[in-house]
């Protein structure tokens, strides 16, 4: 939805304050917060060109800074916007670099397009070249871990098969035909006050759902 679509208001009357990048139909993230927003800011901060897509938003939150990210789908290997994931990725890092700190309190959130290793496909065998499981775009993350970002989720699971993301069609979900592509990302002085994750299965389930199930963490203050 655009910005002038969000529901501010909505959010207000629940006591969060919010900010919001999108562009109508297709691109949009936001910050909510309860703990205080300031400093808030859209797009990368590496000096470069800015993006015409609605992807990133960042704000301080209780002395958080806590960014929320849509990276790009990446459609198929031989498409042309594989390759602007695969850049825009390497732009996140250098968002990195440029505007925050490793030693200090960073969380990156959102839906990342992409599954960090085998144990977050269903079927991590099929042959088929395809998006969101190459080399390249789990080296674009590892690259956001070498800076010191740690993936929240696999600090506290180590299973296979966690998902969060399942098709809409043949009924994946029931069948646990999953992704586990919506990641929080966060610096290690992060993760040791983290308490407690999870995905969220049950609120994929009812009617019309979001193929996406959300991720929750909890922080000690």
């Amino acid at each position: 939805m655009s910005d002038e679509q969000f529901p501010y208001d909505h959010y207000a009357g629940k006591g969060y304050e919010s900010v919001h990048c999108g562009e109508g139909r297709w691109n949009g993230v936001a910050v909510l917060s309860r703990v205080g927003l300031e400093d808030p800011y859209s797009g990368f901060a590496d000096g470069g060109n800015v993006d015409p897509e609605a992807r990133i938003i960042s704000a301080t939150c209780g002395g958080v800074r806590v960014s929320s990210v849509y990276v790009p789908n990446g459609r198929a290997v031989d498409d042309d916007h594989y390759l602007y994931k695969l850049s825009w990725l390497a732009r996140l890092r250098a968002h990195l670099e440029a505007c925050c700190d490793a030693d200090e309190l960073v969380l990156i959130g959102g839906d990342y397009n992409i599954c960090p290793d085998d144990r977050d496909v269903w079927d991590p065998g099929n042959p088929q070249p395809r998006t969101h499981v190459t080399s390249e775009e789990r080296s674009a993350l590892e690259k956001l871990e070498q800076w010191g970002l740690v993936d929240v989720f696999r600090h506290f699971y180590q299973d296979e098969g966690l998902y969060s993301w399942w098709d809409y069609r043949d009924g994946a979900f029931h069948k646990k035909m999953g992704l586990r592509i919506d990641l929080l990302m966060a610096t290690q002085a992060l993760v040791q006050r983290a308490t407690f994750c999870l995905v969220d299965r049950t609120a994929r389930k009812g009617t019309k759902p979001s193929d996406h199930a959300p991720v929750f963490v909890d922080i000690e203050d």
